[in-house]
Formats: structure tokens, C-alpha cells, sequence
């Protein structure tokens, strides 16, 4: 089943499969290395879900949720 990057929670682990965003965002998102098959970690979610914090590639990255709201993952069993 897909998600939301922006409805998953703290500590759930992903794929991306999916950057429907436009523009500059997604120019952007795609130079930080938010492209399909990369797997993630989230690990933390502030109080309605703004910023996100990831762990992806080896380094960490907050997303806005308006940004996380268009990055659609498969989840994985965490660890």
C-alpha cells in the first residue's frame, strides 16, 4: 500500500516510489536526493507533522509537510 511521506510517523522506514511535485520544489527535492527506490527512515515528526525529519543516503533532511505531502512511499518494516 502507498503513502504520504507526510502520514507516515517516527521511526517508520520506506521507499520512495513517487515525487509528484512541480516546479522549483521538485527540482529541489530531486537534488537532495528524493528520487524513486531510495530508502528512508523517518526520525522525527514535530507536533502536526511540520517539519519532518529524514534520514536518507547517509545524511539527514527536514521537509517541510506541504513538500512531504507529495512524496508518495511504500512502507517497510522497521527496525
Amino acid at each position: 500500500m502507498d503513502y504520504r511521506l507526510s502520514e507516515l510517523n517516527k521511526g517508520q522506514c520506506g521507499t520512495i516510489i513517487k515525487n509528484s511535485s512541480k516546479g522549483i520544489i521538485r527540482r529541489r527535492l530531486l537534488d537532495m536526493g528524493i528520487v524513486k527506490g531510495v530508502d528512508f527512515k523517518v526520525l522525527r515528526k514535530a507536533p502536526f507533522g511540520d517539519p519532518l525529519e529524514l534520514q536518507i543516503n547517509g545524511f539527514f533532511l527536514s521537509l517541510r509537510k506541504k513538500e512531504a505531502e507529495n512524496i508518495f512511499v511504500s512502507l517497510k518494516e522497521s527496525k
